[in-house]
């Protein structure tokens, strides 16, 4: 390890003392709305063994006054609310935001919460809702003529170009799936949990070149919390919380045709910044969670969080591998296999801290002692980097 970079003095201050997560294998859930999210927070909270009175903090992605609501709902008076929405990132600088805030003495416990039921909508509802958008449809008006997909379309376009770059192979987007996969059939509330090979991958339609069917992620749904404390507090509740590290976030576009470079996410800044305030390097992590929207979001973060130089993501995912002999990733099954409701970032959240428990919802990681989660939200827009490690590590 390295000299943590003390100008935050975030490091192990505040921990995650309490998750929870929702699947199932049909990829709809009974509960929705209010309920779903009242049984998440109420099951994060009997997980860290603190009383829904104490909550005092609430971070939820949503509208600007989405936080009120749901606080209002859930019976809750917080002092402290976050409504930052960027997508799949979001959660992650939920931690970021809350981390600081609790430091401060802002507020005591913040919960940190996620619940969207796409496919059961569209039962219910007769259409396929998603996430609200942060952005109006107006700000595709220099996009949409050319009939790019959305999203779609902005992760095929930055597979292209790392293909055309780096010379990265179909073969090695095709090889995270199946990692992926792997990990899933050990899940049993993951939505697919038959095993793949890379030549299945291949063999699936291509959705929006080179993409195929399989580098996509899935439409589920989906909910997860995480309750989060002062490291003092957090000792007297369990041995096992997870002690925030670092935490770091960068932002770079919002449309793809203004993203500064197609093979560089936001990711190479946060996660640098959020290594250094942990003060590891990469050969420190045992476990990583990163957001796979599709399989070349997992092959840019592996290059820009530094496990590989840029341009190497495919061979390092075809030799080293993310599986428990390479680098643990995506544990869970991830968004390709696992669940994904429309933003994932909770989730990486749930499983990193899982994972330093000795427990996962897939594949366990002996003794993991430092566990990533890092997020990508919009179209490569912006990034959360979060590094938890167990109190060995403090």
């Amino acid at each position: 390890m390295t000299q943590p970079n003390d100008k935050l003095s975030l490091r192990g201050r505040v921990a995650i003392v309490g998750v929870a997560d929702d699947a199932s294998p049909s990829g709809e859930l009974a509960d929705y709305g209010i309920d779903l999210e009242m049984r998440m927070v109420a099951e994060a909270l009997a997980d860290a063994g603190i009383e829904p009175r104490e909550v005092d903090g609430l971070a939820i992605a949503g509208g600007a006054m989405s936080p009120l609501l749901t606080a209002q709902r859930l019976g809750l008076s917080p002092r402290w609310i976050d409504s930052t929405h960027v997508g799949g990132s979001s959660f992650e600088l939920h931690v970021q935001h809350a981390a600081m805030a609790l430091a401060m003495g802002v507020c005591n416990v913040v919960v940190v919460l996620y619940a969207n039921t796409p496919k059961g909508d569209r039962k219910r509802h007769g259409i396929l809702r998603g996430d609200a958008s942060p952005y109006g449809a107006e700000h595709f008006a220099f996009e949409s003529p050319t009939g790019i997909l959305q999203p779609l379309g902005p992760y095929a376009l930055a597979a292209q170009r790392h293909m055309a770059v780096f010379g990265t192979q179909p073969e090695h987007l095709a090889q995270i799936a199946v990692t992926t996969r792997d990990h899933a059939t050990h899940n049993p509330r993951a939505r697919q949990r038959q095993p793949l090979t890379v030549e299945e991958v291949l063999a699936t339609p291509t959705i929006c070149g080179p993409l195929r069917g399989l580098d996509c992620c899935l439409i589920t749904d989906g909910a997860g919390a995480i309750v989060m404390t002062r490291a003092d507090r957090a000792a007297t509740l369990r041995s096992d919380a997870a002690y925030v590290l670092g935490a770091a976030s960068a932002q770079s576009h919002l449309l793809i045709s203004a993203m500064p470079d197609l093979t560089v996410t936001p990711g190479a800044i946060s996660g640098p910044e959020a290594f250094a305030q942990a003060g590891i390097g990469v050969d420190d992590v045992d476990v990583l969670q990163t957001y796979d929207s599709f399989t070349i979001t997992v092959l840019l973060a592996l290059e820009d969080l530094g496990f590989c130089k840029k341009g190497d993501g495919g061979p390092f995912v075809a030799e080293r591998g993310l599986g428990l002999d390479g680098l643990p990733t995506n544990t869970s099954g991830g968004g390709l296999s696992y669940t994904h409701p429309g933003m994932f970032g909770i989730f990486l959240l749930v499983e990193a801290a899982r994972q330093l428990r000795g427990r996962s919802s897939g594949v366990v990681v002996p003794d993991a002692k430092i566990a990533v989660a890092h997020g990508c939200g919009g179209v490569l827009s912006s990034t959360g980097t979060v590094v938890l490690g167990t109190r060995e590590t403090l």
